[in-house]
């Protein structure tokens, strides 16, 4: 019966290893981009770049932003291993301040979880 035991035992546990194998993994190139001191009205588009390292598609399910002033926009379809892919956020520029704000990205990589950082400042028409 040990013995029973102990081969049930190792064969789910190379079970679990061979398929963390297989799983998808994502790779930002950076996981803050910083917006620097931008002016009331500007761009506020950037984008996150990242890649699938993994040896599974990578199938982003949920992109959300820390607040309504930021947009964030996911890739639909699924980014195969080996190649690349980007998360687009948009800050809404007429807001006057620093910019401080996460999104949180949802997939089925290894790292089911990822937040990344959006930061700077958005001075004033006229401000120097």
């Amino acid at each position: 019966m040990k013995k029973l035991v102990l081969f049930l035992f190792v064969g789910l546990l190379g079970f679990s290893l061979t398929a963390q194998d297989v799983a998808a993994k994502i790779e930002f190139k950076t996981e803050t981009v910083d917006y620097g001191e931008i002016t009331k009205g500007a761009d506020g588009i950037r984008v996150f770049e990242f890649t699938n390292t993994g040896k599974a598609p990578l199938i982003i399910s949920d992109v959300r932003s820390s607040c309504g002033c930021t947009i964030p926009k996911k890739p639909e379809a699924p980014i195969m291993p080996g190649k690349t892919g980007e998360i687009q956020v948009k800050y809404d520029t007429n807001r006057v301040g620093p910019i401080r704000k996460a999104i949180t990205v949802i997939s089925n990589a290894d790292t089911p979880t990822k937040v990344l950082k959006i930061k700077g400042e958005v001075k004033g028409e006229g401000a120097k």
